[in-house]
């Protein structure tokens, strides 16, 4: 079924550093956790049995735990981070939702798409509840910049995902047509995650940007890895099936690379199977040999490394403390991370 990448010489490294991070917010994010728990309640049972479908499906709470530890580390002392990181894992829930439908996806994180169980239909509209609830929350912190963040993120999210559909399964697709679209679709929310830390501690605007910068760089590292993962990882630990971004004739940056760099006949490999979606038995298997023919799958990884070192220099500005060191070394386990 392909080869693992091997990402990292140490398997437990990356973990260790999401460990790290979980223990610095262990009890503001049990707080979060109460907090979105109470705000998903509904007096329409499906709203709350579908939202906490994903909502508790064992993600690892990334984006919030970053608004955490980013308002911490600029010193940050009251109680409006833990509405505004409830208000991004909300804003996140959403947009999962709606993605799931959008690509038909079936599978999530080992389970059951919440489309696969309830409906299309009935997934749209929870994630729009769960916008509602969002934006609820952030009036609640009366930061109108924070206020401001978020809502142009939810808008850049939407635009990405309307570029993904319009760029969906076009073999022409250009890297950096590919990359606008994850900068928007992923890196957008990443970015806002960590800039609202900055902006409720009252920091002033370089600060606000270097952080804006590293969630930015690090989103778009996150999902260059994942999309390497798809061809190259374990279903087990992906929580998906492996190969599900070429069943669903996914135009990522592996596919984008190994088209480019492919011969007339490896390209008409890929219209067929990703743009006409004629895929036969053994074409995934065909897929991930010419990724590896092409070094599309390391070349991915590189770029993925290119833009963890950007994320990790635009913390270089802050003071030394536990928060900055979990937040580098969280850097290492999205680029190193092999689930």
């Amino acid at each position: 079924m392909g080869v693992v990448i091997p990402l990292e010489e140490d398997p437990g490294r990356g973990q260790n550093a999401v460990t790290q991070l979980q223990a610095l917010v262990a009890d503001e994010m049990e707080t979060v956790n109460e907090f979105i728990r109470e705000r998903m309640a509904s007096e329409v049972p499906m709203v709350p049995e579908l939202a906490s479908h994903l909502i508790n499906s064992g993600g690892k709470r990334l984006r919030p735990m970053l608004t955490i530890a980013a308002s911490r580390m600029c010193g940050y002392e009251g109680k409006d981070h833990i509405k505004l990181a409830a208000t991004v894992e909300f804003l996140h829930t959403a947009t999962l939702l709606h993605d799931d439908v959008v690509d038909e996806s079936n599978m999530r994180r080992g389970k059951k798409t919440a489309r696969t169980i309830w409906g299309n239909q009935a997934s749209v509209l929870v994630g729009d509840f769960l916008l509602g609830r969002a934006f609820k929350l952030m009036v609640e912190t009366k930061s109108l910049r924070a206020l401001e963040i978020i809502a142009d993120a939810a808008s850049i999210i939407a635009e990405g995902e309307v570029m993904q559909l319009a760029a969906a399964k076009d073999t022409g697709t250009t890297e950096d047509a590919y990359m606008r679209v994850i900068s928007a679709k992923t890196a957008a929310l990443f970015a806002a995650a960590t800039e609202i830390g900055a902006v409720i501690s009252g920091r002033d605007g370089g600060e606000a940007a270097a952080l804006e910068s590293y969630g930015r760089n690090l989103g778009i590292a996150f999902q260059l890895v994942d999309d390497a993962l798809d061809y190259g990882g374990r279903a087990a630990s992906l929580g998906k099936n492996t190969g599900d971004d070429f069943r669903e004739g996914k135009i990522t940056l592996p596919v984008v690379l190994a088209f480019r760099r492919g011969s007339a006949e490896e390209r008409a490999f890929w219209q067929r199977t990703l743009q006409e979606g004629n895929r036969h038995d053994g074409d995934l298997e065909k897929a991930v040999e010419l990724m590896n023919s092409h070094s599309a799958l390391d070349d991915t990884i590189l770029r993925a490394k290119h833009y963890g070192a950007i994320a990790i220099d635009a913390l270089a500005i802050f003071p030394e403390s536990s928060y900055r060191d979990a937040l580098t070394a969280l850097v290492e386990f999205c680029i190193n991370r092999n689930h």
